[in-house]
């Protein structure tokens, strides 16, 4: 019988928020997200006396992308950990992830002409290694163009799966904090000096390297379904390995923005570390500072020249100012998570993976519909464009949640719950030591469930 303290019983007996105070400030989060990264691909900039003003001092879309990345290193974990259970994390994210991903491609094709980039899967003129790179969603990467523009930053979080999983099975994912100094110091220390897509031009072909690293992740994958112990742990770290020799040597983006993905999302779990009594305020609250003023001064001493065109970014001022303000909105809505949040918010964050997936595909097909561009030249008829676009975005993405998305992560239960029946796992070595569940505060595991059925996407 597992032994529990009476201070452990007083934590456990604790009072807890109500759940929809508790989950509403990650609904929102990624609702403003979801919204904000929407409204720059909408170029929403243009319309405003200000706009140039924004741009060059503020980049929306990474302002959005980096508060989903810190969203997910947050939540992430704390599922993977609380669970115990390497298979039924993965299910749970194959069918959180892949059933929307399909369909939004099944949409963005059916709707827009062979000749608009804002949809490249099969339209790149090598359809093996756009149809495997983006199955695998490791193609920004492997050297292949991304199936939708968005599409890059699961890149980033298919590769976070991966470390944290490895972490995980050898019993060192407590170590967050020293983690994510440590990514952002190699984000301060590299910058730009290690090149892009190194092993892309050695090899001399995308698909050459995408048929290498396609089997090698596969069997990985088998490896962490397999349940039995060996084989998970040997598989985690397969797909750890390859995860960090892509980023390392074949991202597309500089490795200052690489790194500091990374550090970013490992600086969310120390927070959720920290708030569940897993390590210390004063290491975490140092930890985090160090990755917020990384990812500031990066920006500063990097994005200039050259990283400007795979950064997207207007200038240093930009990256910086943007990567700032995405913590300091994620530190107000942490301050007031035990608040309740506007419905309107937390059902945004809900439909937030759709909303991301399908914003450009629907502004393209949109667009010629109602005359545009050029853009509308009145206040009035900039309002009623922006509405139309926004409607329609919302009204869609609404849809693709109820039809595909929740009765796809129903479906993943089911599998789950089979897979467990048919093949029993064997608890992994780090899943019997004291885990997430033995800190956190009651209805904690209830609230990473639910916050993971709208987990973010960027």
């Amino acid at each position: 019988m597992k032994f529990i303290s009476p201070l452990t019983q007083r934590t456990s007996a604790a009072p807890a928020a109500a759940p929809g105070a508790r989950l509403g400030w990650l609904d929102a989060l990624r609702g403003i997200a979801a919204l904000i990264v929407a409204l720059h691909h909408f170029d929403v900039l243009r319309m405003l006396p200000f706009g140039g003003m924004v741009w060059r001092n503020f980049d929306m879309g990474l302002f959005g992308v980096m508060l989903f990345f810190i969203v997910s290193g947050y939540i992430i974990p704390a599922s993977l950990e609380r669970r115990g259970d390497v298979r039924a994390f993965w299910i749970g994210r194959i069918f959180r992830i892949y059933p929307a991903l399909i369909a939004a491609f099944v949409l963005s094709i059916m709707m827009l002409p062979a000749g608009d980039g804002s949809v490249a899967l099969l339209r790149t003129g090598d359809d093996l290694a756009s149809l495997v790179a983006n199955g695998l969603m490791l193609q920004d990467l492997l050297g292949v163009i991304n199936g939708m523009n968005v599409t890059w930053t699961l890149c980033y979080e298919m590769v976070f799966y991966f470390l944290v999983t490895a972490l995980f099975t050898r019993g060192l994912h407590r170590h967050s904090a020293p983690i994510a100094v440590g990514l952002a110091g190699v984000a301060l220390a590299v910058g730009t000096a290690v090149g892009t897509q190194l092993v892309s031009a050695e090899i001399g072909s995308a698909r050459q390297l995408v048929l290498i690293v396609a089997p090698i992740v596969l069997v990985g994958l088998v490896g962490v379904l397999s349940g039995k112990r060996l084989p998970t742990g040997a598989g985690a770290l397969v797909l750890a390995g390859v995860g960090l020799v892509l980023v390392t040597l074949n991202s597309r983006a500089p490795a200052f923005e690489t790194w500091m993905i990374f550090a970013t999302m490992f600086a969310g779990t120390v927070v959720y570390r920290a708030q569940h009594g897993q390590l210390a305020r004063v290491p975490a609250l140092l930890s985090c500072g160090f990755v917020v003023v990384a990812g500031v001064v990066v920006g500063w001493l990097y994005n200039h020249g050259e990283a400007l065109e795979r950064t997207w970014s207007a200038g240093w001022r930009a990256w910086s100012i943007a990567y700032l303000a995405a913590w300091v909105l994620f530190g107000i809505g942490f301050l007031l998570r035990e608040r309740r949040f506007p419905k309107v918010l937390t059902w945004l964050g809900a439909i937030s993976f759709s909303v991301y997936l399908l914003h450009i595909p629907l502004l393209r097909t949109v667009e010629p519909l109602v005359g545009v561009p050029p853009q509308p030249s009145s206040t009035l008829g900039r309002i009623v464009w922006t509405a139309i676009f926004l409607g329609v975005v919302m009204a869609v993405s609404y849809l693709m949640y109820r039809l595909v998305e929740m009765p796809m992560q129903r479906l993943g239960r089911r599998v789950q719950k089979a897979a467990d029946r048919r093949w029993p796992r064997a608890v992994p070595a780090a899943a019997a030591t004291p885990a997430a569940a033995a800190t956190a505060p009651a209805g904690a595991g209830a609230e990473t469930d639910a916050a993971l059925s709208g987990t973010s996407r960027a």
